[in-house]
């Protein structure tokens, strides 16, 4: 502990401490019918639709075949990995470096290490991902509410797979006339409006597809 705490290598416990704390907001996340991921990616237009330095970094780094968030973890762990390796073998040979001049060091390293990350994890995702997929692909399929219950007021959560096996996250409220839908419950998405789908009861042979 006193190692990760020491002056030379605190940049490094640092992005080591940011990186545990997006994994656990992240995980926390999907439990709760979210994905801090998928809000940071639409944020971002990771798609590679946009313009300037921001889209032209991440399209480097290869975003759109992985998720922001995966290059962001990969970054950090790149960047503390590369970091503490520095101050190891400087320690070795000499003294460790100082932490600015170290961290300038593993900035500059951790920007490969993020690219080559991201294609070994981008062979890994289907190429016809969750992120180009339509939100009218999605009207007709079956979901299951997150968080409920659904009504016309406040939108809940639902998640819902596309036709690669991949899960959505989305906002959802019970379209007029229908509902509410209880956590747990099927529903099937019927429409989108300006903030979230449209959903109503499945009939009985689509709820148990």
């Amino acid at each position: 502990m006193e190692l990760l705490l020491a002056p030379e290598v605190r940049p490094f416990s640092i992005a080591l401490a940011i990186l545990l704390g997006l994994l656990l907001i992240e995980v926390v996340s999907m439990f709760g019918g979210l994905s801090a991921g998928a809000v940071l990616d639409k944020a971002l237009d990771a798609d590679g639709d946009g313009d300037g330095w921001l889209a032209g970094a991440l399209g480097w780094l290869n975003a759109g075949r992985v998720p922001v968030m995966v290059l962001l973890l990969l970054f950090l762990g790149g960047f503390a990995a590369v970091g503490f390796l520095v101050q190891s073998i400087s320690g070795t040979l000499a003294a460790p470096l100082p932490a600015l001049v170290a961290a300038g060091i593993a900035l500059v390293a951790a920007l490969p290490v993020t690219r080559e990350g991201s294609r070994v994890v981008g062979r890994l995702v289907p190429q016809d991902e969750t992120y180009a997929v339509e939100d009218a692909d999605l009207v007709g399929r079956v979901a299951e509410v997150t968080l409920g219950p659904l009504d016309q007021g406040k939108p809940g959560r639902i998640k819902v797979l596309d036709a690669h096996d991949n899960w959505h996250f989305l906002a959802a409220r019970a379209a007029p006339g229908h509902g509410p839908f209880a956590t747990g419950a099927p529903v099937l998405l019927v429409d989108r409006d300006a903030t979230s789908f449209l959903v109503i009861t499945p009939t009985d042979d689509l709820s148990h597809s």
